[in-house]
């Protein structure tokens, strides 16, 4: 049983065999429905030949879920006490999650009102455990407060938006989001939080499972509905092809270490740490593209709008972003096991599928963006070897 209550002070930055808590387990399972909600919505839209106009209310959504969860994350890996009063304030963020994922079919429809509320709740539960570290730890003060304010103040602008008309013009959530983001920059000045590393780094790895899984979720659901309508050639090559992706995927996010990295250069965390976001959104998109690549297969009234191109691309694009950050997140921590260039190489070579998509066809293409990914792990693996 957790402690009736704790003192909260900093958590000690070189925590020997720091892990994940069980409470931070679930609360990464709350997110499982809201990155669920924000992939079917964006693949529903695709395969109705509308991916343009809902990229835009994915990447909104995703921005909330990603920031809310981001978030507490760092927190915890610096403050988590794991007593009573703690996971109260965390079962009102999970709370949040809910609210904010039963909103998502309404903010694709441009009503941003139910995700705002879930989100103000988790902002709630967020500033008062930032409040709480700010009386009990004397030497973290000033970080705490500025964030307990900033984030309160943001928070103003996010209800306030839903006063105007339409929640107002996209600029408006633009502002909101840049003001959000800059609360860190802000709150870190006096000390910088002491997070740990190599937990924060488990953090990610795990979330980017949740990611992955979401994929094999949506691809799931998407055969069972193809099945039930009759088996094809098709659906079985693009449905071992997109396994291959996803796994091709993991095997090279998991190639990098970058708890070490974080440790030697913590003044670089902000760059690796927002820069998840394209990340992580792109992970999101993947799973969004395979439904859409599976729901392809089907046949006469069964098949969708959308024609080979916009299918192949809805997975071409994020494989090749998530290739791309793949660098660009550990290339500054300099534990980047991918050369860049092979990875130049393969985005390329994953991209250029979407030209031939029309004339290869959907099974074809997508088995091609897995034949790249599994040449781009060979050729690391033999470079490996080779200087070993």
């Amino acid at each position: 049983m957790p402690s009736l209550r704790t003192r909260m002070v900093a958590r000690d930055l070189a925590e020997p065999h720091r892990a994940s808590s069980p409470l931070e387990l679930l609360f990464d399972l709350t997110f499982v429905a809201a990155v669920s909600q924000a992939a079917g919505r964006l693949a529903h839209a695709t395969e109705e030949a509308h991916a343009a106009g809902a990229a835009g209310a994915f990447l909104a959504v995703f921005f909330a879920i990603w920031w809310a969860w981001m978030n507490f994350t760092w927190f915890a890996s610096a403050y988590d006490t794991d007593d009573v009063p703690y996971r109260v304030m965390t079962f009102v963020q999970m709370a949040g999650v809910l609210v904010l994922a039963a909103g998502v079919p309404s903010a694709f429809d441009g009503d941003f009102t139910a995700v705002t509320i879930g989100y103000l709740v988790m902002r709630v539960g967020l500033v008062s455990l930032w409040t709480r570290a700010a009386i009990a730890h004397p030497e973290g003060r000033a970080t705490a407060t500025r964030y307990a304010v900033g984030v309160s103040l943001v928070q103003v602008l996010w209800v306030s938006r839903l006063a105007l008309p339409g929640d107002g013009p996209a600029w408006t959530f633009l502002v909101c989001a840049l003001a959000d983001l800059s609360v860190p920059l802000f709150a870190e000045r006096p000390r910088m939080t002491t997070w740990h590393p190599h937990h924060i780094a488990e953090r990610y790895g795990l979330f980017t499972i949740i990611l992955l899984g979401e994929s094999v979720l949506a691809a799931t659901n998407a055969v069972q509905g193809a099945v039930a309508h009759g088996l094809s050639a098709g659906l079985v090559v693009i449905a071992l092809a997109g396994l291959a992706i996803l796994f091709t995927i993991w095997w090279i996010y998991f190639s990098e270490e970058p708890g070490e990295g974080l440790a030697e250069r913590r003044d670089r965390s902000f760059v690796w740490g927002y820069g998840h976001y394209l990340m992580f959104a792109a992970l999101a998109a993947l799973g969004a593209g395979l439904e859409v690549a599976v729901a392809s297969a089907g046949e006469g009234e069964h098949g969708i709008e959308a024609d080979a191109t916009t299918v192949v691309a809805a997975t071409a694009v994020p494989v090749a972003i998530a290739l791309a950050m793949l660098w660009a997140l550990h290339a500054p921590l300099g534990n980047v096991t991918v050369p860049p260039h092979f990875i130049a190489v393969a985005a390329v070579l994953v991209l250029l599928t979407v030209l031939g998509a029309s004339t290869l066809g959907v099974a074809a293409s997508l088995t091609a963006i897995a034949v790249v990914l599994v040449l781009l792990i060979a050729a690391v693996l033999a470079r490996q070897t080779r200087t070993a």
